[in-house]
């Protein structure tokens, strides 16, 4: 469907041309919405100084070259020069009509992109919450727009799926048994099975400490790929992705099974991130952990904040993992653009990220990256 105001303004613009010489054909015609007729047209008040005329006399100057009769029933002046221009209602219609008509409803294609989109991520063992649902319900506009658009969207939902917490979990779900009714708590209600696994795991007393140092050796068993206990994560993972489905299903998102991109997806990449960022000495050691001091990010006192890429225990954190999405994307996804639909407070943790990235070579300039600010 044409936009009349952009109708509209061609029409004044050409009336300008003509009334006052060519050097005016592109003065803007400030066509405006008005509570006189459909839109008003002010450029002859803007004008009137200009051209050392009274207002009145530029918009009798424009009216007489200005041609709006197949678009405007009604053209008239009105007050110090504005130009009142009511539609024809058989325009409107056959502008309708149009749009009807066309299977795209009159949205044109954008030359086409690959646009990983990342958002959703909620994680393994606990109940979504509102900042999960709001990303999520944000997202999935983003990605069926982008799709209209003509883009190639790949959704990316960056699921918590690795780390500590699943020694507690996994000898947790050991101890109720993987197929009691405890353990269906993981489809019905995560937080409650997380919420058992934590209490053991905080608990002091034999039993409690019996549990916590299993625990611990399940997380190292499960970090070196111990088969019977990735095939307990998988299990965990299992529960999850049904309860994950059942609330998608309910918003009626378009997040599916194979969009799934967990922390787990990139476990084997980072030993590279910090092998790489460290030979080419963007990263560097600072009180035992391999850290990245970018120039302009500072906090108090003007100190350089830290992108803590290792831990001083040797451990992987969140800008491990984020870096290492970043180059998967680029490489693996040949993103043209980066979106993620991500909590605001989150903002300059990615800024970090995405400068490393850069400095590193993995984020090329002309791959753009946005992140969709969610809450406050």
């Amino acid at each position: 469907m044409a936009d009349p105001q952009e109708v509209l303004s061609r029409r004044v613009q050409s009336a300008l041309g003509a009334a006052f010489g060519p050097e005016f054909a592109d003065t803007d015609p400030v066509i405006r919405p008005s509570q006189f007729a459909d839109y008003q047209a002010n450029a002859a008040l803007a004008l009137a100084k200009r051209l050392g005329r009274k207002p009145r006399e530029v918009s009798a100057a424009i009216m007489e070259h200005l041609d709006v009769s197949d678009v405007c029933r009604e053209v008239e002046v009105s007050g110090p020069g504005f130009i009142n221009l009511t539609l024809r209602e058989d325009w409107i219609a056959a502008q309708a009509q149009a749009l009807l008509d066309d299977a795209r409803l009159g949205v044109p294609e954008q030359p086409p992109k690959n646009v990983p989109i990342d958002y959703s991520a909620p994680n393994v063992a606990k109940e979504m919450h509102v900042g999960h649902l709001r990303t999520t319900v944000v997202g999935d506009s983003l990605a069926r727009t982008l799709e209209l658009l003509g883009h190639n969207v790949i959704r990316q939902n960056h699921i918590g799926d690795w780390g500590t917490p699943f020694g507690m979990l996994i000898e947790h779900l050991l101890e109720v048994g993987e197929d009691s009714d405890r353990a269906q708590l993981l489809i019905t209600d995560p937080n409650a099975f997380y919420q058992g696994a934590r209490t053991k795991f905080d608990e002091s007393g034999p039993e409690a400490d019996d549990f916590a140092a299993r625990a611990r050796g399940r997380v190292v068993q499960l970090q070196s790929g111990d088969e019977e206990t990735l095939r307990l994560w998988r299990k965990l993972v299992g529960f999850s992705r049904t309860y994950f489905n059942k609330v998608y299903g309910k918003l009626g998102v378009t997040l599916t099974d194979d969009d799934l991109a967990g922390e787990s997806t990139y476990n084997d990449m980072l030993d590279a991130v910090c092998e790489d960022l460290e030979s080419q000495g963007i990263a560097t050691m600072s009180d035992g952990a391999l850290c990245v001091f970018l120039e302009g990010f500072t906090g108090r006192e003007k100190k350089p904040v830290p992108l803590i890429v290792r831990k001083s225990d040797g451990g992987y954190g969140y800008a491990t993992t984020d870096l290492a999405t970043v180059r998967y994307r680029v490489d693996a996804l040949k993103a043209d653009r980066i979106l993620y639909v991500v909590g605001a407070p989150q903002a300059m943790h990615f800024k970090m990220v995405w400068a490393t990235a850069r400095e590193a070579g993995w984020l090329p300039q002309d791959v753009e990256t946005t992140h969709v600010q969610i809450g406050n």
